[in-house]
């Protein structure tokens, strides 16, 4: 697979490993308090980021960067760690098996960010694509 094409690999190993957040978080956010539970994720996010920075020698001086890229990744964050709070709370209160395919909502909802704030070209796959990822999240919530 050339470089052009890897991002699909990466993308539905995003999708498998996200599969296994909702049931291993269900599991584990049962009992503790979700904020917790957020905390206790993102303390092993880090260390195993960090681990494979080093193992990669990839690490480098954060002075180098452009300080949109330090403001983007800040927002970024900040969003993450919102999205991550929500996502357990839901989880915590909520069947996996909604909450999830419902959190999925964040594709329609970024593919219309990408068009809007970015520029990003709409067509036709987009919508359709969009549009039953909207649709399934509601036959989901409602059924």
């Amino acid at each position: 697979m050339n470089p052009r094409e890897s991002w699909l690999l990466f993308a539905l190993g995003s999708a498998f490993f996200a599969a296994l957040t909702a049931l291993f978080g269900k599991l584990g956010v049962a009992g503790i308090n979700s904020n917790l539970a957020t905390f206790i994720r993102t303390i092993v996010i880090l260390l195993v980021t960090a681990g494979i920075l080093s193992l990669r020698n990839e690490w480098a001086k954060p002075t180098g960067l452009p300080t949109s890229s330090w403001v983007f990744l800040v927002l970024s964050g900040v969003a993450t760690g919102l999205s991550w709070l929500c996502y357990y709370r839901a989880l915590q209160l909520g069947p996996v098996s909604k909450v999830a395919p419902i959190d999925k909502l964040s594709v329609a909802i970024a593919i219309l960010l990408g068009v809007l704030l970015l520029g990003e070209s709409l067509s036709w796959p987009l919508v359709i694509g969009g549009g039953l990822i909207v649709a399934g999240a509601i036959v989901i919530a409602v059924f």
